[in-house]
């Protein structure tokens, strides 16, 4: 019998859920908003029920804060999340409860961050970016992410405000201007009142926001020296952006230490279609799988 690995990418916005074969193939997917939690989980549950027995573990990239930490009373959890009616909700334990399979529980850019991985095997470090409805990061040094008591949460670092842009306040409900607050999605409508989609490619807004996601490029060179920064979201999808990031990266850093060529080391995912963290968990699911056989 084939093996089958589930994914589910369970996004502010939207869950992508996808099953794969040992290959790390997508075989079949759906996607679905992201409305309140037993709503959407179970549209999850409803999806993997049908590949029966052949499904044999499953990996969940989550927004966050949650809770990884296996022996926390609160594994599973997602926490202190602004998204209405998820703070403390249960994830794991409501799939666990219709799915008995083992479960890999991570961040949606962790997942992402180890999917892009898979397909340079040779780097030992590199950090995943996204950049849409939130901002979140996942790091790999020597094949493991980076954490001490939990997952990375470098969307919120705090960024040297824009001198054309002071009077914002930010949209982060928790930090106002961190980096989520000030170069999110939603922070462009927030100052314009107009969709990202829909302002103009000559608009001073595309610099500023280039401004805050180049700091925290340099921030992430100084501090973890990844030999490589990938970002990914519906915000640096618009070809544009990434032009406008490393130009600002290379005025920010001002040749302080020495990167690769910027082209490749400031890049979009290698995975089409923001797929990354479908084939990161993939992987991932195979991994806790081939753990719970091992033993």
């Amino acid at each position: 019998m084939s093996k089958l690995f589930g994914s589910i990418e369970a996004g502010g916005t939207k869950f992508v859920c996808a099953v794969g074969n040992e290959a790390f193939m997508i075989l079949e997917s759906t996607t679905f908003p992201t409305e309140e939690p037993v709503k959407t989980l179970q549209q999850a549950v409803d999806f993997f029920k049908q590949f029966g027995s052949s499904l044999v573990s499953i990996s969940i990239g989550s927004f966050g804060p949650i809770d990884i930490d296996e022996a926390s009373e609160t594994y599973g959890l997602v926490t202190t999340t602004p998204k209405p009616h998820w703070a403390n909700f249960d994830l794991i334990g409501f799939l666990k409860a219709q799915l008995d399979l083992p479960m890999y529980f991570t961040t949606d850019v962790n997942s992402s961050a180890y999917g892009e991985q898979l397909l340079e095997p040779s780097l030992k470090s590199l950090v995943y970016f996204t950049i849409g409805t939130g901002i979140g990061a996942g790091a790999i040094q020597n094949g493991e992410f980076i954490g001490g008591i939990s997952h990375a949460e470098m969307g919120h670092m705090f960024v040297k405000r824009h001198s054309d842009d002071l009077d914002f306040a930010g949209v982060c409900p928790y930090h106002g201007d961190c980096l989520e607050g000030v170069a999110a999605g939603p922070s462009l409508e927030a100052r314009t009142g107009i969709r990202g989609e829909n302002i103009e490619l000559d608009s001073n807004v595309w610099d500023i926001q280039a401004y805050y996601i180049a700091q925290a490029a340099v921030s992430t060179t100084l501090t973890l020296r990844p030999e490589k920064i990938i970002f990914g979201g519906g915000v640096m999808a618009q070809e544009h952006m990434m032009a406008r990031v490393r130009q600002q990266f290379a005025e920010l850093l001002n040749d302080y230490v020495t990167v690769p060529e910027l082209t490749d080391y400031l890049q979009v995912p290698s995975i089409a279609n923001n797929a990354s963290a479908t084939v990161g968990n993939f992987a991932l699911a195979k991994r806790v799988y081939d753990q719970v056989t091992s033993k």
